[in-house]
């Protein structure tokens, strides 16, 4: 498996996870120190803030959230992502910029995700 579908499972498992309300699942996919910075709530630092925010952010649901992967690379233990997402007219559309980081286990997960608005057009 390439990097490009190792780090789309990872956005699969948090995509399936969102769109069904699962805060646990979507802080799952985050490492215990990790940053999720957006524009929507304060800097979440760590998975137990994460798993908050995003009980938050399903509890209006959330079952049409979106990520398309547009970019992405890496090097070593670390790789990065560049991705859209959408949720609807509640949330609009955004691009996110993710840091992940390759686990002793070999698993990926984030360490760092910047969301960022798109203004409408």
């Amino acid at each position: 498996m390439g990097l490009r579908e190792e780090l789309q499972a990872v956005w699969d498992r948090y995509l399936k996870a969102y769109r069904t309300g699962d805060a646990s699942g979507c802080a799952a996919v985050f490492s215990a120190d990790a940053t999720l910075a957006s524009p929507y709530a304060p800097v979440a630092q760590g998975q137990e803030a994460i798993r908050d925010l995003h009980q938050d952010w399903t509890s209006d649901g959330g079952e049409n959230k979106r990520l398309d992967m547009i970019a992405h690379g890496g090097s070593g233990d670390l790789a990065w992502c560049h991705a859209n997402y959408s949720e609807g007219a509640e949330t609009g559309d955004g691009v996110s910029l993710t840091v992940f980081e390759r686990q002793a286990d070999g698993q990926w997960l984030i360490k760092m995700c910047s969301l960022n608005e798109t203004e409408p057009a």
